[in-house]
């Protein structure tokens, strides 16, 4: 009786779709492609990953198990995204163009069905494969990445990444200014340290310490050597001292946050971030306004080349499937291309990031549509 019940529940969304059986053979075709091709890059590059980092493994005693659910579980979403584009035009170009070459697709429209209506299966497809990795970039990778990156700096990364800035100037709070002349990440010391407090426009205190150091044991900033000034109208209350504990609203890890660390980010917190470092004068947002339009813009390129993809392998060629599957791989590896190019334009100031990450899906667009125009129909 269950049985009965999902098939009338599943012949009741078909109909509401309006597919028809044509449509359900091609959604297997590419979705099944799809899965198939994708599993099998994905075990190619866990091997290619096993045989570059077994020593590494060996080396710092990692577990086993540590290296298979901490490590390679979460290695295989990110890969499964960033091959996502690629393999969706690659299934495309394979399945269409044997239905090209067994004349299926000339069957198809010679019933009547028009390209456009052909095109409807390969959208619900990208549908799916663009649902499958929207989701897996903005709520799955960066819990996944978390855990990825803990076990680098574990067990692969030998020594802890140093770093040691310069004129740091930030806004750590609404009002409240912070400058550091230098930081060392080794030993979470802060040189020739001021802080300034606003309030309606005018100045209310200034803080001055040769150092200011991280004390691990009560986890607060302690002032070294300080010197403070509190301005109430025309009133200043001066006090100086070699040590004092004080709350900032900035951690250690602040100052040495990497990079990737925003790849172990939600899409919320992701935009939190950004705005709190824009609200503390960081200057270099790109890397992190780049990160949240690639969320958006990778998963969105899945529509962009199904539809070159259909429109490359639909005619019929002499050679069989050989030249086609060429020309897909061509396009797919140079929207890859175009989209790391791109992204460092933007890098280096001669674009601005939202357009860097949408200028390959807005060309390879208008390139979709030109081929769309010359189709069979």
């Amino acid at each position: 009786m269950e049985n009965n019940n999902d098939k009338k529940i599943s012949h009741k969304i078909i109909n509401a779709l309006g597919l028809k059986i044509i449509d359900l053979y091609i959604i297997r075709k590419f979705l099944g492609t799809f899965v198939y091709s994708i599993v099998l890059i994905l075990a190619i590059a866990v091997v290619f990953d096993l045989s570059e980092k077994i020593d590494d493994f060996i080396e710092n005693s990692a577990p086993a198990r540590e290296v298979v659910f901490d490590y390679y579980l979460n290695f295989i979403p990110y890969f499964a995204v960033l091959f996502s584009s690629l393999f969706t035009f690659i299934s495309v170009i394979f399945f269409t163009s044997k239905m090209a070459y067994n004349t299926e697709i000339i069957a198809i429209l010679s019933s009547g069905v028009s390209f456009r209506r052909l095109l409807l299966p390969y959208f619900i497809s990208a549908s799916v494969i663009t649902i499958f990795a929207f989701s897996l970039s903005n709520f799955v990778i960066p819990k996944a990445n978390k855990t990825k990156l803990e076990f680098e700096e574990k067990y692969i990364h030998k020594r802890p990444q140093s770093f040691n800035r310069k004129n740091i100037h930030k806004q750590v709070e609404p009002g409240v200014f912070i400058y550091l002349e230098s930081y060392s990440t080794v030993s979470q010391t802060g040189y020739n340290f001021s802080m300034e407090k606003f309030a309606d426009g005018k100045l209310i205190s200034k803080t001055m310490a040769d150092q200011i150091a991280w004390d691990t044991t009560k986890n607060t900033w302690v002032m070294r050597r300080y010197y403070m000034r509190d301005i109430d109208g025309l009133n200043e209350t001066i006090s100086e001292g070699s040590s004092l504990d004080t709350v900032i609203k900035l951690l250690p890890g602040d100052f040495s946050r990497r990079l990737n660390a925003v790849e172990a980010m939600s899409f919320k917190e992701l935009n939190e971030f950004i705005d709190v470092s824009r609200m503390q004068g960081e200057t270099n947002l790109t890397a992190y306004l780049i990160e949240r339009y690639k969320r958006t813009a990778f998963p969105f390129s899945t529509f962009i080349l199904t539809l070159i993809g259909v429109t490359v392998s639909s005619k019929k060629v002499r050679g069989g499937i050989g030249a086609q599957l060429g020309v897909g791989l061509g396009v797919s590896f140079g929207y890859i291309l175009f989209m790391q190019f791109s992204s460092q334009f933007a890098i280096g100031g001669s674009l601005p990031p939202l357009l860097a990450v949408w200028l390959p899906n807005l060309i390879f667009a208008v390139v979709a549509l030109f081929l769309y125009k010359l189709a069979p129909k």
